[in-house]
């Protein structure tokens, strides 16, 4: 009855936004400035965002490796990106998350732009991990910065309007991306590489002194008298926590196949062309443009677990789909329900994160949080290669069903574990 009781109320909620769209986003409102400037500086930087979409398609066609070779290199920058992680997370607690994005945007659009010239495949893994550790670095420092500049009830809005300036930028990116490809390859590294430049230096022309400092200073004053407690309880005793990232592996290995299985799949087995593919996952971000921020206001007083259940329940059935036609129109329904899933199932895990976390060290468990987003960014996109390259697409989508059940079920135990 209780479950009943909150799907009618989250329906309710829902059609009271489809009634009044004159302000679906009215939930915005209340998010603080700060989290707006970070949000547009996201926007320029994912505006060019195109190498990534499109790596594991240029190294099989352009530098001539395996599909399997392909994956390798994003495993490797997935490896960069786990390691990195837990590290930038203490560093963005001690110089300042602002500080940590600033340097990570210039010099990644610098490397980006380098590897454009590197064509030898021991040389493009060496960049790649160099690539990952600059890049990824801005993650767990933007997700920080964010978890300090909001309360509680904000937070949840804020994540998914960090969201709405990635997927609005990748609206555009991976399209144009897709159109340059006929060109010229080399073109999808100086347009990333440049938009990745001008969001570092426009963060270096902007000040965030609001609520982060207010919340430094209350968990520097709270440091005497949690510290002992917190020496304590390290990471791998926390278990709640624990749970939740062993949870979240499955599920971002599934979300992952985006960079690995799914282009592989779309171009090189029902033969697609690249802008074909750019248009398709144009759907992916137009969707969450649109929807994300006013779903998740919907939502806002589900619990996060609940959240996280059904977002991974909906990748299984849409990644699951995958296999079971090859036309257009097939694949642009099941990449709805997966999107769906996505637009629900993220802001719920950053929420989440930053909820059961200890304030005094937010940025740390952001960056255990952002460190399992890594590791399913080191093997989805590899595993969905090999699978595709080794054995087929069946298995491939076949696998992803079953992975992102097993997530769906480790949330619901989360769930009932607090019930009880």
């Amino acid at each position: 009855m209780i479950a009943r009781s909150k799907f009618y109320k989250f329906a309710f909620d829902l059609t009271n936004y489809l009634d009044h769209p004159v302000n679906p986003y009215k939930g915005l409102k209340n998010i603080p400035k700060s989290i707006w400037l970070l949000s547009l500086a996201t926007l320029i930087n994912r505006s060019g965002t195109m190498v990534l979409p499109f790596l594991v398609i240029y190294m099989n066609r352009k530098i001539g490796v395996s599909p399997t070779a392909a994956g390798m290199v994003l495993m490797v920058y997935g490896l960069g990106a786990l390691l990195t992680s837990p590290f930038v997370g203490r560093l963005a607690d001690r110089i300042g998350s602002l500080t940590v994005m600033r340097v990570s945007l210039i010099c990644t659009g610098l490397m980006i732009i380098l590897y454009s010239f590197i064509t030898d495949y021991n040389l493009i893994l060496i960049v790649t991990f160099v690539w990952s550790v600059i890049s990824e670095a801005f993650r767990p420092a933007n997700l920080s910065l964010i978890s300090f500049e909001t309360s509680t009830e904000q937070r949840k809005t804020a994540f998914a309007l960090n969201r709405l300036a990635i997927n609005l930028g990748m609206s555009i990116g991976p399209v144009v991306g897709g159109f340059l490809t006929q060109i010229d390859y080399s073109l999808l590294f100086y347009v990333n590489g440049t938009s990745s430049i001008l969001s570092g230096i426009f963060l270096s022309f902007i000040k965030i002194e609001s609520q982060s400092s207010e919340n430094r200073l209350e968990a520097s004053e709270a440091k005497n008298s949690t510290k002992s407690l917190l020496n304590k309880v390290a990471l791998f005793s926390d278990k709640r926590f624990l749970f939740f990232m062993i949870a979240l592996i499955p599920i971002n290995l599934v979300f992952f196949q985006f960079l690995g299985g799914l282009p592989l799949y779309i171009v090189n087995e029902l033969h697609y062309t690249e802008a074909t593919f750019g248009i398709l996952m144009s759907i992916n971000t137009i969707m969450i443009v649109l929807v994300e921020v006013p779903l998740n206001n919907a939502m806002s007083n589900w619990d996060d677990r609940k959240s996280l259940a059904l977002g991974s329940l909906l990748a299984a059935v849409g990644f699951g789909m995958m296999s079971f036609s090859s036309s257009l129109i097939w694949l642009v329904i099941t990449i709805v329900i997966w999107t769906f899933g996505e637009m629900i199932f993220f802001p719920s895990s950053a929420s989440y994160s930053s909820v059961i976390s200890p304030e005094e060290k937010r940025g740390e468990y952001m960056g255990y949080y952002q460190m399992v987003f890594s590791f399913g960014f080191m093997f989805g996109p590899w595993l969905g290669a090999v699978v595709l390259d080794k054995l087929n697409s069946t298995i491939l989508w076949g696998g992803a069903f079953v992975l992102a059940l097993i997530s769906t079920t480790m949330f619901v135990m989360m769930t009932k574990k607090t019930e009880k």
